[in-house]
């Protein structure tokens, strides 16, 4: 551990190699990376893991229900100009997977954790983090996840009287309400795309008013905090009123505000804006998302969008028509096996576009599509879809298992 002040006790030592073991004989079977296997096998010889290995490290938990693992991968690098990082970089979101990857960490000074909704408060508790980004809620995996509203009253519950500096999204209601149980709290204007959850008071249940950027609910007064980090067009605005440019090569809206909520996080830590900003260029991809790879003679664009927020914002950002889109969508146990969230995204969007349509859950989007008059085609697979596209880079738009799925197959 950093500066091994407080060593691992015996258990917690033989519950790392444990861990460590089964995850590589995982690996070794070709079953995945081990690290959720071995954070499993590691916790449950030391159920205090997770907050031993985080003692002595300064932890900055994510969490959101779009843009975790690209904001966390921006923090990570930012705070590297301040000392060794440790992340769990590739998605790994719950205990287990967390674990995992801070055992990983030996010298790291630092703890970058993505942590899932619905873990957060525990993750919280057992970490003791520095620091808090939270930013969005919406809709997401219907079948399981609470709704929006119960989430945020999870977070505002868990939260409540955290000793962590939380960086809230304050265009986001549920967000706000979340955070304001906590004493210590920096707001970031990030933007909000997707509005169809919160359209009620979270405080109230009273009908909330949106003229312009703004919002409030007319009945208890509840209202959008006075940010003092904002997003503004390609710049972030700090609490000084400096403008900082923003130069990313992840694509879209959706990655600038990424880029803003985390350099409030970077500052907390000491990093200024300036250079936290500088080494967010650096990332290209995360596991896999904006990935251009070449298949069949093409370039295919990969991008990962699970609910219809993060639909709407990945419609931003493709090439416009007539680049070929292809979309695939399962519902297998990791995406949600409920697929009536089709029918809350706009996909008139894509209007233009040709459209081929592949995935498990293929019919229930052609039917989708057929409704909101769009043109496209039913393929068998990623080889038929491409082979019948049209010139030009195509873009390719995939739930969670439909995106692991073509990573496999396209070779990246």
């Amino acid at each position: 551990m950093a500066g091994n002040s407080d060593p691992l006790t015996p258990r917690a030592k033989l519950a790392v190699t444990a861990g460590k073991a089964v995850a590589a004989a995982s690996r070794a079977a070709g079953r995945g990376s081990g690290s959720v296997i071995g954070g499993r096998v590691a916790l449950k010889l030391d159920p205090d893991l997770l907050g031993r290995l985080a003692q002595n490290l300064d932890c900055v938990l994510v969490s959101a229900t779009n843009g975790k693992t690209t904001t966390t991968r921006l923090i990570a690098e930012a705070l590297g100009a301040a000392g060794p990082v440790v992340s769990n970089a590739l998605g790994a979101n719950m205990p287990a997977g967390i674990t995992s990857a801070l055992a990983g960490g030996s010298d790291a000074k630092f703890g970058v954790i993505e942590v899932d909704e619905k873990y957060l408060a525990g993750v919280a508790r057992d970490t003791s983090p520095k620091c808090i980004a939270l930013l969005n809620l919406s809709r997401d995996q219907l079948d399981r996840a609470a709704e929006t509203r119960m989430l945020a009253e999870n977070w505002r519950e868990g939260l409540a009287g955290s000793k962590a500096v939380i960086v809230a999204n304050c265009d986001d209601p549920l967000v706000v309400w979340a955070a304001s149980s906590s004493p210590n709290v920096i707001w970031v204007a990030a933007g909000q795309m997707w509005k169809d959850d919160a359209w009620s008071c979270p405080s109230c249940g009273g009908v909330m008013q949106r003229p312009g950027d703004d919002w409030y609910c007319g009945e208890c007064g509840f209202r959008r905090p006075a940010p003092s980090w904002a997003l503004s067009g390609d710049h972030v605005l700090d609490p000084h009123g400096s403008a900082w440019p923003i130069h990313l090569q992840l694509p879209g809206r959706a990655n600038k505000a990424n880029a803003a909520s985390s350099a409030a996080v970077a500052a907390v830590f000491g990093v200024p804006p300036q250079v936290a900003l500088e080494r967010m260029y650096q990332v290209q991809a995360v596991a896999g998302r904006y990935d251009v790879v070449q298949y069949q003679g093409r370039d295919l664009r990969l991008l990962l969008a699970k609910n219809p927020a993060g639909w709407l914002e990945t419609f931003s950002l493709i090439d416009p028509p007539p680049a070929p889109v292809v979309l695939s969508v399962n519902a297998r146990g990791a995406d949600g096996t409920d697929t009536s969230w089709l029918w809350d995204v706009d996909y008139t969007r894509l209007t233009g576009h040709p459209i081929f349509v592949i995935g498990d859950r293929k019919l229930d989007l052609a039917v989708r599509l057929e409704v909101a008059n769009q043109h496209f085609q039913v393929c068998e697979n990623i080889d038929q879809a491409v082979q019948q596209a049209p010139p030009g880079r195509i873009e390719v738009i995939a739930n969670y298992t439909a995106f692991q799925d073509l990573r496999r197959i396209v070779g990246n």
